[in-house]
């Protein structure tokens, strides 16, 4: 269950109305990598790993808790950020200042508002003032960037890089405003999002073994091979020279794939290579870990006494 505490978890300010400014935060409000987005993710991922994970469930509950309270204080920044705007709109006399600026092509005023009607119309003609649920371009929110994809190592690898996205979102918004008052906001809601990564990056450590995602390992000949598909020289690099870091497999660099697939009938004549992996050990493998995951997938779906409370 939520409870909602009218006070925000960091007390938002802003130093004067700033309509554009308004338009771009609401990247972070209804956009691919913005708050509503990461509350909606973490939410949803926490219901497939209650089980097996009960620590993991309370982590993506609590962190997804969190994000809608940053939702709140970047909804609460454009509402202030836009302080006049709605009884503007909504004084109807031909005393407001709408009304008033109607008559001159020169008054400060009706530059000012010609502009932020064209930069952010969907104050102006559809929510008279308030934060409405779409990205900086006006496009709507779409359950479609909600990332859930039932295997929690997946997911948490997804999460790192969406804070990671959002934390940059948030440095760029930084360049837009000069208000030290919106940038303290910022600040903290980046901050959040850079504690965040570190606690799925340790979420995802405690989960071993976690590589490579999924069940099954992958074939041990093609799992360590890199391809030179580019004219000139390749330099080495830890991405092709050396040992890999999640199966510890040498590598082998592919300086010409053309006769290398020609020579081995197409890869059908491939041996593995530089990696003590055999068909057979992954084969044991794959199984062994098939019913892990299977042991997994049951606890989830335990069709008896079924009841929400107090099971765990």
């Amino acid at each position: 269950m939520f409870h909602h505490i009218k006070d925000l978890q960091f007390n938002a300010r802003v130093s004067k109305p700033d309509a554009r400014f308004a338009g771009l935060l609401l990247e972070q409000f209804g956009g691919a990598n913005g708050e509503l987005k990461a509350a909606m993710t973490y939410f949803i991922q926490a219901f497939g790993c209650r089980k097996a994970f009960p620590e993991k469930y309370d982590l993506l509950m609590d962190i997804a808790t969190e994000e809608f309270s940053h939702l709140e204080i970047v909804g609460a920044t454009i509402q202030m950020l836009l302080t006049g705007i709605n009884g503007d709109l909504k004084n109807a006399a031909e005393e407001s200042d709408i009304m008033q600026v109607m008559g001159s092509k020169k008054n400060a005023t009706m530059e000012n508002l010609v502009h932020g009607s064209l930069s952010t119309p969907q104050f102006f003609t559809v929510s008279a003032g308030g934060p409405t649920l779409t990205n900086s371009a006006g496009v709507p929110f779409c359950g479609s960037w909600v990332d859930a994809n039932g295997d929690l190592t997946v997911d948490l690898r997804s999460d790192i890089a969406a804070e990671s996205r959002a934390k940059i979102v948030y440095e760029h918004l930084l360049q837009f405003t000069d208000d030290p008052m919106v940038k303290e906001s910022l600040h903290f809601l980046m901050a959040r999002e850079v504690a965040h990564f570190q606690q799925f990056q340790a979420a995802l450590d405690s989960i071993q073994p976690n590589f490579p995602p999924g069940v099954l390992q992958g074939d041990p000949r093609h799992t360590n091979t890199y391809y030179n598909m580019s004219e000139g020289t390749t330099a080495k690099k830890p991405w092709n020279d050396g040992r890999s870091k999640g199966l510890d497999e040498e590598w082998q660099l592919i300086t010409d794939p053309i006769a290398y697939v020609t020579k081995s009938n197409s890869l059908l004549s491939v041996e593995p290579v530089g990696t003590d992996r055999t068909d057979t050990t992954t084969e044991a493998h794959d199984k062994g870990f098939s019913e892990k995951k299977s042991q997994e997938i049951k606890l989830t779906n335990k069709a008896e006494n079924i009841q929400w409370n107090g099971e765990i």
